[in-house]
């Protein structure tokens, strides 16, 4: 990606509590999330590497059995294929990095986000 505006790509509502932006291009993934403080995503994994870096509020991640929280300006790395939960301590703005595009996302066919 060379360049981009989020000022001119719409919010997606994924669902009541959850919009999202996406950018893409052939090699990589970025969703900008805005949460609200409550939601949680169930237990998924994806097929290859996830970066999310929380821009503001908390995000709270359950992997292999440890919880761990994600504030402001901090990342954390997913491995594929690693399952894993996540809710939103708090409402919060943050990044999904992924590599390469998720066909679920781009399809609406990300059933763990739309509950089903």
């Amino acid at each position: 990606m060379k360049h981009i505006k989020w000022s001119d790509i719409p919010y997606e509502k994924v669902n009541d509590q959850f919009l999202r932006k996406l950018a893409w291009d052939g090699k990589v993934m970025i969703a900008l999330t805005e949460v609200q403080g409550g939601y949680v995503v169930p237990p998924h994994s994806h097929p290859n590497e996830q970066v999310t870096w929380v821009m503001s509020g908390k995000w709270r991640f359950l992997i292999d059995g440890k919880t761990t929280d994600v504030g402001p300006g901090e990342m954390i790395f997913i491995p594929a294929d690693v399952v894993h939960t996540v809710e939103a301590v708090e409402t919060l703005v943050a990044y999904d990095i992924f590599t390469p595009p998720r066909e679920d996302w781009l399809t609406g066919k990300d059933s763990y986000l739309r509950k089903g």
